[in-house]
Formats: structure tokens, C-alpha cells, sequence
């Protein structure tokens, strides 16, 4: 279907800015950081606030990272969804993801426990995935202390972080950690070779281009080899057998479709249930618009109505 007028014109605007490929990346981090707070109010629908919103710091290879907390109202212990934010592993921060946490937390009565995990380029792969896997395992280790029950627990998260969810998903069933219920997958990258079908079908002009997931990939990964790793790659596993249920979503004209609707196909013929709903009209990152666009927001029900469910199990 055509692309909604409103994210023409956001396209637009979008296109006036200068290329800033050659600015540091701590700094474009933080001109991004800053063009999305005031964005927000425009693009995001407001969401009620929890009963309590905290801080863990959890221990990982090397240091700490920060971890904050969602808990919704009422008697625990609840479910937990481990969220991680998108940004090309490069960029993104909690704040930015505050709004969708808050829905998360009470549409589906779950902690949400979002992930400041380490970005690139300080902080190459590996060091992304351990630190979400490290994260997981230090939450459901300490499942008492933070009042949430172990034996309903869920990961996603969007783009490079539905990257980092599924990675840690493997990670999970190779390493015999934790059991995870759901899967939750939003515009997922699921191969950096850049080698499924929406890199061939979708033109550049989409807010995502090929220029500028190259320079994210760039700053991920020390070696080009290392794309075809699966834990950089989850789709490339040789085994995608004993994962999670999964729901991925993917935009019509985003680049990353084709990663999404391949790996759907992948976990389907593992046996694993996989649910892919395609946002027709959308773009990478539109499907967060929730005050912008009335599609954008009933996904975001139609998919926490979904975790919910996986939960209630």
C-alpha cells in the first residue's frame, strides 16, 4: 500500500539534514539523543506510569551496566519482559524507549527490565549480546529479590536490539540458561551479510539506508567475518530448534523486512511457533509512532495483547 502522507513528509524533513557519517559516533550519540527528545512528544504517545520505576546495576564482563525497572501496579510476583532498545548497536539509549516500556509494563501487569547494554564502537561484538545475555541471567538468578517469577519470563526488543533478543535467545537454549516463554521481535536484523530480499526490493529513502547500515555494521563488528557468526547473525544458525515462540514484525518499506519474514520462516520449519505481521504503508522506524498514527498504535496493543498471552500461557 502507499506510505502514509504524515511519514512522507517526516522523510522530507529528514532528508534536509547533512549527511553526518563523518562526525564521531559519540557525538552524532548524542545529536541523536537529542533530536529524539524533542521528537517524542510529537511521535509517542504518553502512557500511564507504573507503580514504581528503578535501577539495578548488573555485573558483566569487564564493569557494570545499568538495568531500569517497570513494575506495574498491583500484588507480584509478576511476569518479566527483558526489553533492549534499537540504534544500529551504535546509538539509542533508555530514555528514548521510556514510553514504550511504560505500555509494555501495564498492558501485560509485567516487570520490564530495559537494558543499558555497552554500544559500539567502544564496545564491539561481542560485547552487546554478552552484556543482554549477562543481563538476563543476573534477572531470573535474582527473580526473589526483584518479586517476578522465573518461570515466566520474555525478551525483545527493536531493530538491532530484536537482534540482540534473538541472539540471546540462543544463547540461552546453547548455554542452558534461562527458559524464555516469548520472543518479541520488532523490525528485526537477523542477518548483517545484508543478504535476504529487502536489501534487493526496497530503495534507499526510507529513513534506513544501505549507506548508513553499512556504517553501523562498520562500527559493530572488528571483522567483516564475524557477520556470519550467529551471534551476530541469528538467522544464520545452523539450528534454530528449542527457541522461543516468536512474534517479529516487519515494515513494508524497510530494508530489514526481508530479515524479519526469513527468520519466521526459519524458527516455522525448527518447529518453533513464529508469528510475523507485516505493517503495511510503514517504515523502519514508524511502527514507535504511536500519537503520529492510529496503525502504529494498535500494533503496540495487538503485540503486548500477544506477550500477554505468552505469559498467561
Amino acid at each position: 500500500m502507499p506510505i502514509d502522507p504524515r511519514l512522507s513528509l517526516l522523510i522530507r524533513i529528514a532528508k534536509l539534514r547533512p549527511d553526518d557519517r563523518s562526525v564521531p559516533m559519540a557525538a552524532r550519540r548524542e545529536q541523536a539523543a537529542r533530536l529524539s527528545y524533542r521528537g517524542a512528544g510529537l511521535l509517542i504517545a504518553p502512557e500511564a506510569s507504573p507503580a514504581a520505576i528503578g535501577h539495578v546495576a548488573v555485573p558483566v564482563a569487564g564493569g557494570r551496566i545499568r538495568v531500569r525497572l517497570y513494575r506495574p501496579h498491583g500484588a507480584g510476583p509478576f511476569p518479566l519482559y527483558v526489553f533492549l532498545h534499537g540504534g544500529g548497536f551504535c546509538m539509542g539509549t533508555l530514555d528514548e524507549r521510556e514510553q514504550r516500556c511504560r505500555a509494555v509494563s501495564a498492558g501485560a501487569r509485567c516487570v520490564v527490565a530495559s537494558v543499558d547494554y555497552r554500544l559500539a564502537p567502544e564496545n564491539q561484538y561481542p560485547t552487546p549480546p554478552e552484556d543482554c545475555y549477562a543481563a538476563l541471567e543476573w534477572l531470573v538468578e535474582h527473580a526473589g529479590r526483584l518479586d517476578v517469577d522465573p518461570g515466566r519470563v520474555a525478551i525483545g526488543g527493536e531493530s538491532a536490539g530484536a537482534n540482540l533478543a534473538a541472539v540471546a535467545c540462543l544463547m540461552s537454549r546453547d548455554r542452558n540458561g534461562p527458559r524464555l516463554v516469548h520472543q518479541w521481535l520488532d523490525v528485526p536484523t537477523t542477518d548483517a551479510t545484508c543478504s535476504q530480499s529487502g536489501f534487493r526490493e526496497v530503495p534507499d529513502g526510507y529513513l534506513l539506508d544501505r549507506a548508513a547500515i553499512d556504517d553501523y555494521l562498520e562500527h559493530y563488528l572488528a571483522h567483516p567475518a564475524q557477520a556470519s557468526e550467529p551471534y551476530c547473525s541469528p538467522l544464520l544458525a545452523d539450528d534454530h530448534r528449542g527457541l522461543p515462540p516468536a512474534w517479529i514484525m516487519t515494515a513494508e518499506y524497510d530494508k530489514l523486512r526481508g530479515d524479519g519474514e526469513a527468520y519466521a520462516s526459519a524458527l516455522a520449519a525448527a518447529g518453533v511457533p513464529a508469528t510475523h505481521v507485516r505493517l503495511d504503508g510503514h517504515i523502519h522506524p514508524s511502527f514507535a509512532f504511536t500519537r503520529l498514527l492510529p496503525s502504529a498504535r494498535a500494533y503496540q496493543d495487538q503485540a503486548i495483547a500477544a506477550l500477554r498471552s505468552a505469559f498467561e500461557g
